[in-house]
This record gives C-alpha cells, sequence and structure tokens, in this order.
C-alpha cells in the first residue's frame, strides 16, 4: 500500500516513516512524487480543519491513500498564537526567528503562565472516500531561553516537564513516544493495524 504524505517538510515524512517501520507492506512517499503540483491553500481555521484541506486536494489528483497533518504551538498567555499559523509566525523565514519572536513576545510573562501545547490534527483519505481523522496533544511551557539541538521548529523552545528539558534536548526514539505528532500517529497506527487485520486494506 502506497500513502502519499500531504507535506513538503521532510523532517514530518521521517516521523511517520519511524513509526511505520513495522508495516513492510506500506510505503510512505511525500507529495513532490505529483506532478504539476498545486499550491493548497490552507483556509481552515482549526488544525483539523487544515489538514483535512490538505489531505483532500491531494487526494483529488491521485488514486493513492493520502495522509495529511496540521500542527503548531498554541501558547496561553498570547492567546493560543502562533497557532495555526505556527510554520509563518510573523512572515518569518526561519524556525529560529520564529521561536525568537515568541521569546520576544514572552519576556515578561512569569514561568507560572507561560504554558503551551503543541497540537497535530491528522487526517487519512482512502481511495474509496472513506476519512479518518484524529488529533493529539503534548503539555508544556514556553522556556525563557532556547536549549538543545534535536528535533525542528519551535522544539528548543518547548519544556516538556516529563524530561525536565526542551523538545530539542530528547532523542529522537522518547520524542516519537511523547510528541504531538508521535501520540497522533500511535491512533493513526492503530487504525491502520485495526483495518489490516479485518484485511480492509
Amino acid at each position: 500500500m502506497d500513502i502519499i504524505i500531504a507535506t513538503a517538510n521532510s523532517h514530518k515524512v521521517f516521523e511517520i516513516q519511524k513509526k511505520f517501520t513495522s508495516f513492510s507492506d506500506i510505503k510512505f512517499m511525500p507529495m513532490s512524487i505529483i506532478e504539476n503540483l498545486p499550491e493548497i491553500e490552507e483556509t481552515g481555521s482549526t488544525f483539523s480543519e487544515n489538514a483535512l484541506i490538505k489531505a483532500e486536494a491531494i487526494a483529488a489528483l491521485t488514486d493513492s491513500y493520502v495522509l495529511s497533518d496540521d500542527s503548531g504551538l498554541e501558547i496561553d498567555a498570547l492567546n493560543g498564537e502562533p497557532g495555526i499559523f505556527s510554520a509563518r509566525y510573523g512572515n518569518l523565514d526561519t524556525d529560529e526567528q520564529r521561536y525568537n519572536l515568541v521569546l520576544s513576545k514572552m519576556k515578561d510573562i512569569p514561568e507560572d503562565r507561560r504554558t503551551a501545547r503543541f497540537i497535530c490534527s491528522i487526517a487519512f483519505i482512502e481511495p474509496d472516500g472513506t476519512i479518518y481523522t484524529t488529533e493529539g496533544r503534548c503539555e508544556g511551557y514556553i522556556a525563557l531561553q532556547p536549549s538543545g539541538s534535536n528535533g525542528f521548529g519551535y522544539d528548543p523552545v518547548f519544556f516538556v516537564p516529563e524530561f525536565s528539558c526542551t523538545m530539542a534536548e530528547i532523542n529522537i526514539e522518547e520524542k516519537n513516544r511523547i510528541s504531538h505528532r508521535a501520540k497522533a500517529l500511535e491512533n493513526f497506527y492503530q487504525y491502520i493495524n485495526s483495518k489490516k487485520m479485518q484485511d480492509k486494506l
């Protein structure tokens, strides 16, 4: 079974592939394999809406299974920012610029009010039009300064209480157990496993 991942983010592709190594009959491919790929406008107001928009756009161009996710960071003290705009927050070009913008906006926020969470919504569309959606969350805090070189995005400034360090200081094996995407992918894994056991995939 070929599953096209509706993303251009190589980090996401890698994390998804790592999760499904036990399924030798499933091959994940980036959406770049589709020729003349149109630009997909994420017009939804939630992560789940945007995940479904991306999945439906790619599903309309192929007979393959399509997996999409939309994810980002919500910070309570910033009224949910950057939220669905996490990947383009402040119209800045790099992850470092974006998380430094977060830190600058949070500079006067005390530690007990720096609560935040990563959210990942997944949408999966089968060739017959069946749609499966799920969501994963990882609760934490915004650190006072960046730390760590693993991961990507806002990982260097997202403090995980369970490990007493930032997401960027956690190794990939642990991250693939506790992250928002890991939790959403675990739900999806169980869905796929159940379908395969019923010989429906």
